[in-house]
């Protein structure tokens, strides 16, 4: 029986012994009370990380992207988001489930969004019209292969948010990825927002939680909602132990996961009908195409999955992250199916 080389996701990674040891040892209370001690600990370092005044541990990223727009907006008001954005693509349409809100999606240059396009979009309210209440900003871009949006770029967009009184919310579920590929600190990054989000689960190899930072008064609401939507979930602190490991110890290693995605995108944009640049791949995801001659898309897919190598099917074509249970090994292998499978 072959080895499983899982590229599907960065989801997919699994806890470390070091991480299993401590939540095996956490000390825990009633983190609905604001008791849970570890949980407290891992809320007071996010936020001193990135420079907010506070945070909250959330179940998933896509309940602190939930939250944050229903803090920051009202029904009959609309949001801007990139067009990839996962917020808007990716998360069961929760703007308009949860806040009741309309997403206004515009383009983008791999997920930097021109100022210029964002003010023509921003809509005072009106008897037909809603009300531009926040704009969504996403960093690393997951739909434009983990591209790092600028810090410049984000900087413009927070000038002119402030420009029209209007809040900022980053999806930074990779953030730490694009720390680590540009050398910009998380702290830079959130200072452009007035709310930010990353996941301790996907590349922080943690088995579960992300977390939401922003102002006090922004997370005691926030803290709030995350109780009516059923995140309240008592003694975490088991799960906080293993998140604590994740943002002390893990953002050094990402380095690894962005030179195996390099390694391997630089391999597959050589072979016959694969439709990649490399320079596109500044992290750990990896998208492209296929034109091949004797192999469509899908058969290729499914060809790799009974050699072992597992990758995931999306909109535009198919997807690999590199991530910590993926070694060097793995990468080796599935450039050596996808070679002879394309030769």
């Amino acid at each position: 029986m072959f080895k499983i080389s899982d590229f599907r996701s960065d989801t997919f990674t699994k806890p470390t012994a070091a991480m299993r040891a401590a939540m095996a040892a956490a000390e825990v209370g009633d983190d609905v009370f604001g008791e849970d001690p570890t949980i407290n600990k891992l809320e007071k370092l996010a936020a001193e990380i990135t420079g907010k005044e506070a945070a909250l541990f959330v179940p998933t990223g896509t309940m602190g992207n939930s939250i944050a727009v229903k803090v920051w907006t009202k029904e009959l008001e609309e949001v801007i988001v990139e067009e990839r954005a996962h917020i808007y693509n990716m998360e069961s349409t929760q703007m308009t489930f949860i806040s009741r809100v309309t997403p206004r999606p515009i383009k983008s240059q791999r997920g930097a969004m021109d100022p210029m396009e964002i003010e023509k979009n921003i809509r005072q309210a009106g008897l037909y019209v809603p009300q531009t209440s926040l704009i969504c900003t996403e960093n690393t871009h997951n739909n434009w292969s983990g591209a790092v949006v600028p810090l410049a770029n984000l900087q413009e967009i927070r000038k002119l948010a402030d420009k029209y009184a209007i809040k900022v919310h980053m999806d930074g579920a990779r953030i730490f990825n694009a720390s680590v590929a540009s050398g910009v600190s998380v702290k830079e990054y959130a200072a452009t927002t007035d709310s930010m989000s990353f996941c301790f689960s996907k590349g922080l190899v943690a088995p579960v939680g992300s977390i939401l930072v922003g102002p006090k008064d922004f997370i005691d609401y926030a803290r709030r909602l995350r109780k009516a939507l059923g995140g309240g979930m008592r003694q975490a602190g088991v799960l906080a132990a293993a998140a604590i490991i994740a943002l002390t110890e893990m953002p050094a290693r990402l380095k690894d996961d962005h030179r195996r995605a390099q390694q391997l995108a630089i391999a597959l944009a050589v072979l016959p009908g694969i439709q990649l640049d490399p320079k596109n791949v500044e992290t750990n995801i990896i998208i492209f195409s296929c034109n091949h001659p004797k192999i469509s898309l899908s058969e290729l897919h499914a060809k790799l999955k009974e050699q072992g190598i597992l990758a995931s099917m999306v909109s535009g074509g198919m997807r690999f992250v590199t991530h910590h249970n993926v070694d060097d090994e793995d990468v080796e292998r599935a450039i050596a199916v996808f070679t002879k499978l394309l030769k």
